[in-house]
């Protein structure tokens, strides 16, 4: 790669940095904020108390610095206990052993067996980490009195280290994630409107060969892993909320979250609806642009343009949209309905059998009732928007 265009890549990333609130901002932010509590940290244990180890308190800050203000509370609890569990440990056994060989053999193997435990999640190798450094700084010590002063002080510099960690979380730029939250759900209703307008384009063209609906069913199910990913960046969305200082701010709309949540799990059902129409369509291997099946595949086409309509007037909409973008969504719903009826009607006025696998006109009526259910169900989701729910 030649400088230059290295140089650009450099300048767009901190183009992005500077213009959203996207992934680069996030990550020049924590590192900003991780350098800080560091230097807190280290000012503290090496300026103020002159601690043997200074090092456990930056390290203890910077390890608290999570995703989020509740993780970092979360994650500072079940470290303190490891660490706690650690020192303990070894200053028992260094104590009835002595500082020897075999004190520190027992101590690694009651350690990393404490590591285990699932209590304490992620934080559980911080038991066996403690365990080690106590015992280094516990045989360079002379003293039995300045042995056990030295395990105090390694659990006062933990205690100090978090505790710099969650403030600086907290009360410098405390991380709330709704626009991730958003944003996975814009890429979820973006690939339905660009698979449903592909469908669209393919069945409208007669083009059902098995390549192509190979792929359309192969990208349906492929939705349904960018929908789990939407689910995270939302529940996600939800955890920042707890001890962050800006949810009580006026200005932050996105702080209840609660159409997100319910919206989410109805893009999860129409996505299992979108794979078991693409499967239907990827059943239908038969010559069938002869009427009636020409017509009702054409109405069918018509429907899902529709219906692709309705997700792409949803990539643009976020947890409470105004009430005339709700109108036009509302409306966009209605006229998919439609569509919905009259391809159902022109299928009874046809005969077509609903019961033929190999052209399975009942399972894509059902799959068309359901999506239109599901979309209704969205418009009174929003609707609702976020007054009167938001979390304790």
């Amino acid at each position: 790669m030649s400088p230059p265009g290295n140089a650009r890549r450099a300048v767009e990333w901190f183009r992005r940095v500077r213009r959203a609130e996207g992934y680069e901002r996030h990550l020049v932010l924590l590192v900003v904020k991780s350098a800080f509590a560091a230097t807190l940290a280290w000012g503290v244990a090496h300026e103020l108390m002159a601690a043997q180890a200074p090092a456990f308190a930056p390290f203890s800050a910077v390890l608290m610095m999570q995703v989020t203000v509740y993780q970092s509370v979360v994650q500072s609890l079940r470290y303190v206990v490891a660490v706690a569990a650690g020192v303990v440990l070894q200053g028992l056994l260094a104590f009835a052993l002595g500082p020897n060989l075999l004190a520190f053999a027992v101590m690694a193997l009651v350690a990393l067996t404490l590591s285990r435990w699932p209590k304490l999640g992620a934080q559980g190798t911080q038991v066996s980490t403690a365990a080690f450094f106590a015992f280094s700084l516990y045989v360079m010590a002379t003293q039995t009195v300045a042995r056990f002063e030295q395990l105090g002080q390694i659990l006062l510099l933990v205690l100090i280290g978090c505790g710099l960690g969650i403030a600086v979380n907290m009360l410098v730029f405390p991380p709330m994630r709704y626009r991730s939250a958003e944003r996975g759900i814009q890429i979820v209703c973006r690939s339905m409107t660009d698979l449903f307008r592909d469908v669209v384009s393919g069945v409208r063209e007669g083009d059902l060969e098995a390549e192509r609906t190979s792929n359309w069913r192969h990208r349906a199910g492929e939705l349904e892993k960018t929908v789990a990913q939407a689910r995270t960046h939302v529940a996600t969305a939800w955890e920042s909320i707890h001890y962050n200082p800006r949810r009580s701010a006026r200005h932050h709309r996105h702080t209840g979250f609660s159409t997100y949540g319910p919206l989410v799990e109805a893009l999860d059902r129409i996505t299992r609806q979108l794979v078991s129409m693409t499967r239907s369509l990827d059943l239908w291997y038969e010559e069938t642009w002869t009427s009636p099946y020409a017509d009702f595949l054409r109405e069918y086409a018509d429907f899902l343009g529709a219906v692709s309509d309705v997700t792409d007037a949803l990539c643009d909409l976020g947890s409470a949209p105004r009430t005339e973008q709700l109108k036009e969504l509302q409306d966009l719903v209605r006229r998919a309905d439609e569509r919905r009826v009259r391809l159902a009607d022109g299928a009874d006025e046809r005969g077509l059998p609903s019961g033929d696998h190999s052209r399975p006109y009942g399972v894509l009526l059902v799959e068309a009732t359901r999506l239109t259910e599901e979309f209704r169900y969205v418009c009174e989701i929003l609707g609702k928007g976020d007054d009167g729910n938001r979390p304790d």
